[in-house]
């Protein structure tokens, strides 16, 4: 017979398992998207348009399918339906003849994704309960960035073998099958994970509360200071710092330290709280001015605090939202959170690479300043959590009975 943690832990990881073999489909498909849209007539125009559209729906459309989850109780219904569109879609551009299906196509892959998460990181915040959030959420990353690192890899080794891009895209009918498969499982062995989680730790308001706003408002300014790796990679291109061959490695590397810092930045979030994602914010801040205005050693100290704060914007930034939520609205709160914390994403992501163009000195600056930003903010919903929390385990004043 197991356990509740136990059963909570199996649920943790069946989802992880889901995720690995998911991001094995669809970033193998992102890797290779732009040539394949070349090479079906788009012009670059298209290619990066396609791309920013597909992340602005990717992350806009979660706070209404974090809505309708919480408002339907629908949740599974939302992740599989989420799940089948967002993975099914990327061997259907094998059979792409055009690039107007391809990038529809994309598209339908980014609305999936964005159709399916805030439903599923509700449901694995109700299991994250009962293991510990920061580890829960940190399994899950360092799982989803395991498929993230071996499925480019086995799309780069198919073009090596059969030098075909449609051949790429039809073999990732495999795992994007196999996630399905497991995904369904997961559905029969749990069909109500909100029994995992054996009382809401949220207090049981009705709304969002002030504190999930500010912590939303410190997210979104890591968001906006953190410096995309396709930029990071046009610099090093053009400042000949590394070769084109180590490039891709690099990312593959810096994968490896985002699933690590993910696992051990989890377990640190467990036993000391907020003030783990503050200092993760502090050494991400350093990434920019080591990776634009240093050396090539400077550059590799950047990376490996690149790959810090990735690990920490995909687990624990996640696991304290379902603390600052109500456990009814997490859904919504999931959407919500996603939401903003995409377009915040965008919009630093395009002042960053339009200041690069004048100066290296300003992304760095800008870089720094917003995630710096974070710290004080995180630190004050910090404080104010531990006040409530002190608050509500007092004894009552028999003087006010």
């Amino acid at each position: 017979m197991k356990t509740p943690s136990q059963s909570a832990m199996h649920f943790v990881l069946l989802l992880g398992l889901v995720s690995l073999l998911a991001d094995m489909t669809y970033e193998a498909a992102r890797s290779i998207s732009g040539p394949y849209l070349a090479i079906l007539g788009a012009g670059a125009a298209v290619v990066g348009g396609v791309a920013g559209l597909g992340e602005l729906l990717g992350y806009g459309l979660r706070i209404l399918s974090g809505i309708l989850s919480d408002r339907t109780g629908r949740y599974w219904l939302m992740t599989l339906v989420g799940y089948a569109v967002n993975l099914l879609a990327v061997p259907a551009l094998a059979l792409a003849g055009r690039w107007e299906v391809a990038a529809v196509l994309l598209m339908a892959e980014r609305f999936g994704k964005a159709l399916r998460t805030p439903a599923r990181d509700a449901m694995l915040s109700c299991a994250a309960a009962s293991v510990g959030r920061g580890w829960a959420f940190g399994i899950h990353e360092a799982m989803d960035q395991i498929g993230a690192v071996l499925g480019p890899l086995i799309v780069s080794a198919v073009l090596a073998w059969k030098g075909s891009y449609r051949f790429g895209f039809a073999i990732l009918l495999i795992p994007a099958l196999l996630a399905l498969a497991a995904l369904i499982l997961a559905r029969f062995l749990y069909p109500r994970p909100s029994s995992l989680e054996s009382q809401s730790v949220s207090g049981g308001r009705e709304g969002l509360h002030r504190l999930f706003w500010l912590y939303l408002a410190a997210a979104a300014c890591i968001a906006f200071g953190f410096v995309d790796f396709p930029l990071i990679a046009f610099h090093i291109k053009t400042t000949h710092l590394l070769g084109d061959v180590w490039i891709p490695f690099l990312y593959a590397v810096v994968m490896g330290i985002d699933a690590v810092a993910a696992l051990i930045l989890g377990r640190w979030y467990d036993k000391k709280g907020l003030v783990v994602l503050a200092g993760a914010a502090v050494l991400s801040a350093g990434c920019a001015p080591l990776v634009f205005l240093t050396s090539r050693w400077g550059l590799l100290a950047g990376m490996v605090l690149w790959g810090i704060g990735m690990g920490a914007l995909e687990s624990i930034l996640r696991a304290a939202v379902a603390e600052l939520v109500p456990k009814e609205r997490r859904a919504t709160g999931f959407g919500i959170f996603n939401a903003g914390f995409g377009l915040a994403w965008f919009l630093g992501s395009a002042l960053i690479g339009f200041l690069y163009a004048y100066s290296l000195i300003w992304p760095a600056v800008l870089s720094a300043a917003a995630q710096l930003l974070s710290v004080p903010l995180i630190l004050y919903v910090r404080r104010m959590r531990l006040l409530s929390e002190s608050v509500s385990a007092a004894p009552p004043n028999p003087s006010t009975k």
